[in-house]
């Protein structure tokens, strides 16, 4: 049902807050998974409130992701203990679009479980990298405000001199799917666009409404552009990528540190290949290697982390970039899995987190797919 959220006094944020609040007061949720700005200023972090006054700080707009919420519901829900004396919370999880599509594959890869969980979907209104949000915050400007008042007027757009994240500008999915309660601000002029299930919806006592004019003309505007950008990204990187050589450039300013792998939310393994006795090798192994070769690369074996990564988790990569955004040597690493992702998505009509009943690509055996590779 949709419904539209009435803002008293052009406060949108103290709107949401209330609105949210109201959800932990009412008894619809146990608690809520919810950015919050932290006692700094120059952050927002998730936060798992379950007293109704710890709301005043939250802003589930933020223009920031610092982590990806998919790891953290599944953190929650993913292993949660079973018995009698054991109560079951209901937890409402305030995700951006990128989250929600990266919980469903963490879901269906059997980390994270949905049964208890509510899922609060909100627009996306672009997010810049930590650095740049602590840094405009401290020149005293206000990212979410600013984000608000473009998106009254069908604009998802950076401050001055700034971008938002490489991910984020070529992001073809800004309003959330999958959620019971999206919530859209997005070309919305007056008060906020609910999208709710009918059953939160009593609860929540909303009234039916008609979606505001002009809010699907700018959706699809924004759409347009995130898939000119992508594909314009995309086309570039493939055109730079034509074999081994160039591939294993795009990397040359790794240093193994794993950051992307521990960024990524599909990447969800408690012992990592790459971190065991497989690859942390005797010393004589690096000597026999170069006595062989005349010459190696330290530390070893970057390129293959990097392919062994993709191999495992690129058609569930959802392209929330969280893995170029922790990299300290700033390679492209969310482009790179994003131009591999779209083929090899395409090549199994897959696309991450559109349903939760699709089944992985892999982990799905047909006798009659890939034929054109030649029989087994």
């Amino acid at each position: 049902m949709k419904a539209i959220m009435e803002i008293r006094g052009n406060d949108t944020l103290g709107a949401l807050r209330t609105f949210l609040r109201t959800m932990l007061e009412k008894g619809v949720v146990d608690a809520l998974l919810v950015p919050q700005v932290v006692p700094s200023g120059d952050n927002v972090v998730q936060t798992l409130v379950r007293d109704p006054e710890h709301m005043e700080t939250t802003d589930p707009i933020s223009p920031v992701i610092p982590v990806q919420s998919a790891t953290l519901v599944a953190n929650l829900t993913g292993n949660m203990p079973i018995g009698e004396n054991i109560p079951r919370l209901r937890l409402g999880a305030v995700l951006k679009s990128c989250e929600i599509r990266a919980l469903i594959e963490l879901t269906k890869l059997k980390q994270a479980n949905l049964d208890d969980v509510v899922i609060i979907g909100i627009d996306c209104l672009g997010t810049y990298e930590v650095r740049d949000y602590a840094a405009l915050t401290g020149e005293g400007v206000s990212l979410t405000a600013e984000a608000l008042a473009a998106a009254r007027q069908g604009l998802v757009v950076p401050h001055g001199g700034y971008q938002f994240r490489a991910a984020c500008q070529m992001c073809e999915f800004p309003t959330p799917a999958n959620a019971d309660i999206a919530i859209g601000l997005i070309g919305v002029q007056n008060g906020i666009l609910l999208d709710v299930k009918d059953e939160l919806a009593e609860k929540l006592g909303l009234s039916p409404d008609a979606e505001p004019a002009g809010r699907a003309a700018a959706v699809e505007k924004l759409v347009a552009d995130r898939i000119a950008r992508r594909d314009a990204v995309i086309s570039e990187f493939r055109q730079r990528v034509v074999d081994m050589p160039s591939l294993l450039a795009e990397f040359s300013r790794c240093i193994r540190c794993y950051n992307c792998m521990v960024a990524c939310p599909i990447c969800y393994c408690k012992q990592c290949l790459f971190q065991g006795p497989t690859f942390d090798h005797d010393s004589d192994v690096y000597y026999r290697r170069a006595g062989r070769q005349g010459i190696i690369r330290m530390p070893t074996d970057t390129l293959l982390f990097h392919l062994t990564r993709m191999n495992h988790m690129v058609t569930s990569c959802v392209g929330c970039g969280l893995c170029t955004s922790a990299c300290p040597s700033q390679l492209p690493v969310g482009t790179i899995f994003r131009a591999v992702g779209q083929k090899v998505q395409a090549l199994f009509d897959y696309q991450p987190g559109r349903r939760l009943d699709e089944e992985l690509p892999l982990a799905t055996f047909r006798e009659d797919e890939l034929t054109d590779l030649g029989e087994g």
